[in-house]
């Protein structure tokens, strides 16, 4: 056993290296996320999500400097990983509007003007409705008509759309207004 250790003592010291360093990075990452959460006033399940998404990058990542580490050269690793890449690139390309939901959630999380409670009005041509964001998940939001009806949707379309806010927290304004009524 002490013959492995000595043979691959360098192999070893630069994995536990490699290790400590990815969980600092992740838990810096996974910091700011929650701290913009908190400071943005970000629904949890949302923070959530975006560190489901830290953790597949700095697993994604680990898993790249290991393989260096241990001895694979680059130009394998490389090929390895595009030819990866363009399997799932081709299988997805059915489904990119997918990936461009996630993509949208991601930038919503960190740069949305408006969030749950709030009602907005999205200005469609084909569509346009005024509603209140019930929840907004990776793939879609969920938005309440004064009618009632549920809509679902896409992210996507709401950062490609033009969205006017058209009362901050109206969960919180409609029940004000019915203590007062009290």
């Amino acid at each position: 056993m002490q013959e492995v250790f000595t043979s691959f003592e360098k192999e070893i010291i630069y994995t536990i290296t490699a290790l400590i360093l990815l969980f600092i990075f992740k838990f810096i990452l996974t910091t700011t996320a929650n701290k913009v959460g908190k400071r943005a006033d970000i629904n949890l399940a949302r923070v959530k999500l975006i560190v489901r998404y830290i953790n597949f990058l700095v697993i994604f990542i680990a898993i790249f400097v290991l393989l260096i580490v241990w001895g694979v050269e680059i130009t394998q690793v490389t090929v390895v990983f595009s030819s990866v890449f363009a399997v799932i690139g081709v299988g997805l390309f059915a489904v990119w509007s997918i990936l461009s939901n996630i993509t949208s959630g991601v930038i919503m999380f960190f740069s949305c003007p408006y969030k749950i409670g709030d009602e907005i009005k999205i200005h469609d041509k084909d569509f346009p409705f005024t509603a209140i964001i019930e929840d907004i998940k990776a793939f879609q939001i969920h938005l309440r008509t004064s009618e009632g009806e549920l809509i679902t949707y896409p992210n996507n379309l709401i950062l490609q759309k033009a969205v006017s806010l058209v009362k901050k927290d109206a969960f919180i304004d409609s029940s004000d207004e019915g203590k007062d009524a009290l």
